[in-house]
Parts: C-alpha cells; structure tokens; sequence
C-alpha cells in the first residue's frame, strides 16, 4: 500500500517510538517528539487514516495506539532499505571471519556472539551449505588406539574429524599431500562425488588409502547432512523482562530445532529478510545468508517478540552480509 511521505514518516516515528518506550501513540506524544512539520490536529487526523488502513490499532476508545503486525512490517520494509554496516562491528566479524586458524565452530560461535551482543536478543546460526566450503588444506595425524585426527582446512576455518582407521605417520604425511594436491581450491561437494576418480592412484602409494578415505567421506556426508545450530541466548533474560509471556514463547521456539529450521529457511536473494510475529505467530525473525565466494554457507537469525528494534537488528546482521560477501580464499 502506497502512503503519501507525511503518513510513511508519521508511521514509521510511530513505530520507532513504541519500539523504543512501549508507550501508546498519541499525536501530541509524535508532535513533541519528532520534527513533523504539522498541527496536533493534522496529525490526530492522519493517525486515524493509519488505523483505518490497518496499521495502526487504538487499544481503548479514548486511548492511545500501537502498530500492528502489519504496521511493523510496513516499517521494516521501508528500513531494511537504508540499513547500513556499523564499522566497528564490521571490524570485530572480519577479525574473527579471517583467523582461519580457528575451527568453524569457533567462527560460527563467534560471530552469533557479536551478533547477539549488539542486539541483546538471542541468535541463532544454522550451517545449511557445508558442501560449498572451498577447500585449502589437508593434514592427517596418527593418534593412539588405531585413530587418525583429520584437519580440513577451508578458507573459512577448520573442520575437526577423528576415523578409527589404524595408520603410520608415513602414510598420514603422503595422505596430506595427496588430498591437499588434489583437492586444494574445490568445495567438499566436488571432492565427496569425485573422490573415487582418484582412489586408484593414491591406493598404490598408500596402502591404508582405502580406509581413510572411506571413514573421511562418510563423515563428510554426515556433516553435510546436518543443520549445526548454534545459540547464543544473551539476549533471553531481555525477552522475560519486557514481557514475561511473550518471553517465554520466544524461548520455546529456541528449544524446537525444527522450528528453528523451519524459521531461519530463506528465499535465497542474498538479502536480509524478516518475519514480523502476529496473532498466529510466536515470534518475530530477522534473518540472513550468511556466504562465501557466492555460495549460502549458513543462515544467521535474530529472534524475539513483535515489539523488537528491527533497525539495530538488521544493521548488525548487514555486518555480518558485508564482511562476508567479498571474503575469498588465498
């Protein structure tokens, strides 16, 4: 719905400063407080035609009133247009994002940490694009009771794996080499449905070969098949303290990893994306891709009540888009 400038800034001070007090709109309360340049009267008036095209709801007859779900979503549509990366924030994801010698939980840790830090609401992070992952680097280490510890490097981190395969520190050495040489720059999707191309010309050089890979890419495919969530819940006692049932129906959704599935599922623009929470609905989500090289690696989303600062959340989630989006392997 197209809403002349005057109505589009009057509902969007509206919504800002419910968000930010919890206090009804009144058309004095908008009038003392944000530079519109027009009576009490024209703004009582233009307040009324927002509540008769639905964005705006009067709790009492002679009260004042709140946005409505879709008042909110009128009010992030028009925000996630202008919402820009705060440098400092940008500077401690891209701090985290390039020490690449950390594992890929530590990463994926950090990074919903800050988020959920800059925000003070609970964050989630669910891997959904492991087979994207380009990878850097191989190193095989012999360990005791007939185990081999498996480091995967990738140009976002390390990933950890341990085989019950029985090998000399020779082989593990050759086998480092030989998967680095071969694989280096492909994503682990390549190297799971090409690995068999290469079995025969490693297997003459290391006769463990074949159990290696075999326990290497079963685990692969495993990882590739989960949904890693990662919460960060900084933010929960936050969700209690403004409103305790709303709060805790926020709090359910984080303890339903299908429903945080379901919820954090993007339509694949690349764009920061939010469910606004109604009569139906538990909670609000502010969502986005998080991507390497082009690729959806993760999605990050921010959850909460309806109530919520849609503009601080979508700010800090762009810093994660940003920081990411250019970040390429060496």
């Amino acid at each position: 719905m197209e809403l002349s400038d005057r109505k589009k800034k009057i509902l969007c001070s509206a919504v800002e400063d419910y968000i930010r007090d919890c206090s009804p709109i009144t058309s004095g309360g908008i009038k003392d407080r944000n530079v519109i340049d027009c009576s009490t009267a024209t703004l009582r008036n233009e307040l009324n035609a927002l509540e008769a095209m639905g964005f705006l709801r009067q709790l009492h007859t002679s009260g004042g009133r709140v946005p409505t779900a879709q008042g909110y979503r009128y009010y992030v549509e028009q925000l996630l247009g202008e919402t820009s990366a705060n440098n400092k924030q940008l500077d401690e994801v891209r701090k985290i994002i390039t020490s690449r010698t950390s594992s890929l939980d530590e990463i994926v840790s950090g990074i919903a940490k800050i988020v959920s830090k800059a925000t003070n609401y609970p964050t989630v992070v669910m891997m959904d694009g492991y087979e994207n992952l380009i990878l850097s680097e191989f190193k095989l280490i012999p360990l005791v009771d007939n185990k081999i510890m498996v480091l995967i490097g990738t140009i976002t981190g390390y990933i950890t794996q341990t085989l019950d395969v029985k090998a000399t520190l020779k082989d593990c050495e050759d086998a480092s080499k030989y998967l680095t040489n071969h694989f280096k720059g492909e994503t682990i999707g390549f190297m799971i449905e090409n690995i068999e191309q290469f079995e025969m010309g490693m297997h003459s050089e290391i006769k463990t070969f074949q159990s290696v890979v075999e326990s290497l890419i079963s685990g692969l495919k495993t990882l590739n098949k989960q949904k890693y969530l990662n919460v960060r819940s900084e933010g929960s006692a936050k969700l209690i303290e403004h409103n305790a049932l709303e709060g805790k129906k926020v709090l359910d959704v984080l303890e339903n990893e299908g429903e945080l599935t379901s919820r954090l599922q993007l339509k694949g623009e690349g764009n920061v994306e939010v469910t606004i929470a109604d009569e139906k609905d538990s909670c609000s989500v502010v969502k986005a891709p998080i991507c390497i090289n082009g690729k959806q690696l993760a999605s990050i989303g921010v959850f909460g009540p309806q109530r919520m600062d849609y503009a601080g959340i979508a700010s800090a989630l762009k810093v994660v888009v940003d920081s990411l989006k250019d970040l390429k392997g060496d």
